[in-house]
Protein backbone atom coordinates (compact mmCIF):
# COMPACT_ATOMS: atom_id res chain seq x y z
CA UNK A 1 0.00 0.00 0.00
CA UNK A 2 1.49 3.40 -0.63
CA UNK A 3 2.07 5.82 1.99
CA UNK A 4 0.96 9.30 2.53
CA UNK A 5 -1.53 8.73 0.27
CA UNK A 6 -4.54 9.81 2.26
CA UNK A 7 -5.31 13.02 4.29
CA UNK A 8 -4.61 13.25 7.61
CA UNK A 9 -8.28 12.67 9.85
CA UNK A 10 -9.05 13.86 13.14
CA UNK A 11 -10.61 16.49 15.37
CA UNK A 12 -11.96 19.26 13.69
CA UNK A 13 -14.16 22.66 14.32
CA UNK A 14 -17.67 23.29 13.05
CA UNK A 15 -18.20 27.20 13.40
CA UNK A 16 -21.95 28.82 12.50
CA UNK A 17 -22.54 32.13 11.84
CA UNK A 18 -24.75 31.95 15.22
CA UNK A 19 -21.72 31.86 17.32
CA UNK A 20 -22.43 27.72 17.63
CA UNK A 21 -19.28 25.59 17.88
CA UNK A 22 -18.99 22.02 18.48
CA UNK A 23 -16.67 19.56 17.92
CA UNK A 24 -16.15 16.74 14.82
CA UNK A 25 -13.85 14.37 13.13
CA UNK A 26 -12.79 15.99 9.53
CA UNK A 27 -10.21 16.06 7.49
CA UNK A 28 -10.12 19.89 7.57
CA UNK A 29 -9.46 21.21 10.50
CA UNK A 30 -12.13 24.07 10.76
CA UNK A 31 -15.24 24.51 9.02
CA UNK A 32 -17.44 27.58 8.66
CA UNK A 33 -21.28 27.23 8.32
CA UNK A 34 -24.12 29.98 7.49
CA UNK A 35 -26.82 28.22 9.67
CA UNK A 36 -27.30 25.24 11.91
CA UNK A 37 -29.67 23.46 13.61
CA UNK A 38 -29.77 25.41 16.21
CA UNK A 39 -30.96 29.01 14.57
CA UNK A 40 -32.35 27.44 11.29
CA UNK A 41 -36.02 28.50 11.30
CA UNK A 42 -37.53 25.38 10.76
CA UNK A 43 -36.01 23.77 13.77
CA UNK A 44 -36.45 26.48 15.94
CA UNK A 45 -39.97 27.66 15.07
CA UNK A 46 -39.68 30.76 13.81
CA UNK A 47 -40.06 29.38 9.76
CA UNK A 48 -42.95 31.56 8.05
CA UNK A 49 -44.22 31.79 4.34
CA UNK A 50 -43.64 34.46 2.71
CA UNK A 51 -46.56 34.89 0.27
CA UNK A 52 -46.07 37.55 -2.63
CA UNK A 53 -48.57 38.68 -4.77
CA UNK A 54 -51.09 36.68 -2.57
CA UNK A 55 -50.65 33.69 -4.74
CA UNK A 56 -51.30 31.28 -1.80
CA UNK A 57 -54.45 33.03 -1.62
CA UNK A 58 -55.56 33.04 -5.12
CA UNK A 59 -54.87 29.22 -5.50
CA UNK A 60 -57.52 28.82 -2.64
CA UNK A 61 -59.69 30.59 -4.00
CA UNK A 62 -59.66 28.43 -7.56
CA UNK A 63 -59.02 25.40 -5.77
CA UNK A 64 -60.22 25.08 -2.49
CA UNK A 65 -63.51 24.84 -2.76
CA UNK A 66 -62.94 21.90 -5.43
CA UNK A 67 -64.27 18.51 -4.35
CA UNK A 68 -62.47 15.79 -5.85
CA UNK A 69 -64.95 12.82 -7.27
CA UNK A 70 -63.64 9.14 -6.16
Amino acid sequence: MKQDLHPKYGDAKVICACGAVWDIKSTVKETKVGICAKCHPFFTGKQKFVDTAGRVERFQQRYGNLKRNK
